[in-house]
This record gives structure tokens, C-alpha cells and sequence, in this order.
């Protein structure tokens, strides 16, 4: 049994996606055996003495041939070789929105540590030219592995009655999820079509809600949510919409697409295996995507077959197939 070690920290640090991926290997680690043994290390915050010190000497002490860092906070002592998941370089490609100090890490110690992983691990074929672009990686050793979704996603769940119909938007607030462009579309709407806005996080939005609550229509934050109210709040959603300028892979959508909810989103988002179920429009057009909105109601025959094309997708891409793929990176490494 080949023994693989994984940097196993659920940290501030990592996004909701991040640590659902990390969290699904360790949840299989009975379904990688008996040819895997997956060792679980580390403990403490990114960027801490516990992730330089603790962790390096806690993988040389696994005694593991091979270390999957899941995420790009890793140690600059990495005594085992390993392979690296790059989930995006959505920091990379827009180094506007972020502190100097973000590009200068990418540069000094995520691009280095790529170069010399013996496989770069992504979500999707869009992310190969990125690996190449900004961390300067062969693209011959990346690997797609396409994330999957928890199996309580697929199973029937009576549609909950809904007083007002609503879209529905799924994620953080950051500014290239581009929100901006889904309140002024929303806003665009004719008056007779009665959506109310629903996102996830905090009530942020200040004075934007007076410019952009019109004819009646609400915009209503729900905060943190348990995974029991979003698979509720997807199956009552008239549409989840998904404005943001890049995604690595974009696991609402999955998720929207297994509860066979509609589901619009960026063009540059949508990744390959879900491109058939989404309507999709250009980034920042917020024309574009006014008419999608739109078109839930004017074309329903086309929107019944994207919903069961995304539903079919879900039912390909879970958990259980996403840790057998990684597996089989594993085994690649390790073959002799």
C-alpha cells in the first residue's frame, strides 16, 4: 500500500470550495484503499510557524512517498514530493482587485512551487492555460479532476412553497464575482416580472439597494447558511445566477444543476463538463444577461432541457468520482 501523505487543514484562509474539496478526500479515504493508505497532517492557520515548522516535519515523519498540498498555502520546506491542486488564479488574473502583497506571494512561492510539483492538479480545462500563463507550469503535467457534490444534493427534496419567486445568487461578495452587473440586470427587468433578489453572505450592499430595489422586488441577504437551507433555498430559486468574471470550477452551479434548478452564469465561469446546462452571456453584460433572466419564462422548452442536461452532469460528477480520479493522479506518480 503506497502511503500518501495531505495537508488536512480546514483553515480562515481557504474559500467554502477549498474546503469542501480537502474535506472530500478525507471523508473517502476508505474508498482510495487498499492501494492508497491517505495520511492526514497538519494543524494550525496559513501562513503560521505551525505551517512552516509543524507540518514539513509531521510529513517527513509519515513516512509517505508522495504529499498532496490541496490548496497553494503551503511550506516552503516540502521534504517529500508532492503534487499541488491549483484551484484558480483568479488573483493572478485579476491582480487589480487584490493587495500587492497577493502578487507577490503567487510570484515568490506558489509559481516556484508549481514548477516543481510533479503534477499541477485543477477543476477544469480552462484552468491548464492559466498554470501556464502565470506560474510558468508544463501544461503536460496538469491534471483535470472536475469537483464533485455531496450525494444529499441528488436526492429528492420536496420543492418548498415559495411566497415570492426569486433568483438566487450562491457565494462570497468579492469583486470578481461581479455582483454588480446581476443587481443591474435584476433592476432591468421589466415591471411585470416579479423576482425578488437572494444571495448568500452578509447585507453589504448599502446604498446600492435603494438604487436597485424596483416595482416591489426585495434584495435579501441570508447570511451564513447551513447545507440543509441552501439545498432548500436552491430548490425553491426560480434560476441560480452566477455573474462571476472567472471561476476554477464553480461548485453552485453543480449543485443549483442537481437540485434542477435553472442556472445562468458568466460565460467565463461555466466550466466544460456544465457548458450545455447553463444560458450563459458575456462578462459585465449586463444586457445580455437581463434578457437570459428573461428567457426563463419566454422559453421554457429550452430551459426543461438544459435543466435536465445539468441534472444529468450532476449526477456524473460526485465526491466518489472526483477521489478515485485523484487517486489515479496519485498512481501515476507513484508507478515506477
Amino acid at each position: 500500500m503506497a502511503r500518501v501523505a495531505i495537508d488536512a487543514r480546514l483553515t480562515r484562509q481557504m474559500s467554502v470550495g477549498m474546503k469542501a474539496y480537502t474535506q472530500a478526500l478525507l471523508d473517502r479515504r476508505a474508498l482510495l484503499a487498499p492501494d492508497i493508505e491517505l495520511i492526514p497532517c497538519g494543524s494550525g492557520e496559513n501562513f503560521s510557524i505551525s505551517e512552516q515548522v509543524a507540518l514539513p516535519l509531521q510529513i517527513a515523519r509519515s513516512r509517505a512517498r508522495l504529499v498532496h498540498y490541496p490548496t497553494q498555502y503551503l511550506p516552503l520546506f516540502r521534504p517529500v514530493p508532492y503534487v499541488l491542486t491549483i484551484h484558480d488564479l483568479i488573483h493572478c488574473r485579476f491582480a487589480e482587485f487584490y493587495e500587492a502583497k497577493v502578487a507577490w506571494y503567487y510570484r515568490a512561492v506558489v509559481a516556484p512551487a508549481a514548477r516543481r510539483a510533479q503534477r499541477i492538479i485543477v477543476g477544469d480545462e480552462r484552468s491548464i492555460d492559466d498554470c501556464e500563463r502565470f506560474l510558468g507550469v508544463d501544461g503536460a503535467l496538469v491534471r483535470v479532476v472536475p469537483l464533485g457534490i455531496e450525494r444529499a444534493f441528488l436526492e429528492p427534496l420536496e420543492a418548498p412553497r415559495v411566497e415570492r419567486p426569486y433568483l438566487f445568487y450562491a457565494g462570497n461578495h468579492r469583486e470578481h464575482k461581479d455582483l454588480p452587473t446581476l443587481l443591474a440586470a435584476w433592476a432591468a427587468l421589466p415591471e411585470g416580472v416579479g423576482y425578488d433578489l437572494v444571495v448568500t453572505g452578509a447585507d453589504d450592499f448599502g446604498e446600492l439597494r435603494t438604487r436597485y430595489e424596483r416595482y416591489g422586488r426585495r434584495l435579501r441577504a441570508l447570511g451564513d447558511i447551513d447545507e440543509a437551507t441552501l439545498r432548500r433555498t436552491y430548490a425553491g430559486a426560480t434560476a441560480l445566477v452566477h455573474p462571476a468574471l472567472w471561476e476554477g470550477f464553480g461548485l453552485t452551479m453543480l449543485e443549483a444543476m442537481a437540485m434542477r434548478t435553472p442556472v445562468i452564469a458568466c460565460s467565463d465561469s461555466v466550466p466544460g463538463p456544465l457548458s450545455a446546462a447553463a444560458a450563459t452571456f458575456a462578462p459585465r453584460d449586463v444586457a445580455a444577461l437581463t434578457r437570459a433572466i428573461e428567457s426563463l419564462r419566454s422559453e421554457p422548452e429550452l430551459w426543461a432541457g438544459r435543466v435536465a442536461a445539468g441534472r444529468r452532469a450532476a449526477e456524473e460528477l460526485t465526491w466518489d468520482r472526483f477521489a478515485r480520479r485523484i487517486a489515479a493522479v496519485y498512481a501515476e506518480v507513484l508507478a515506477p
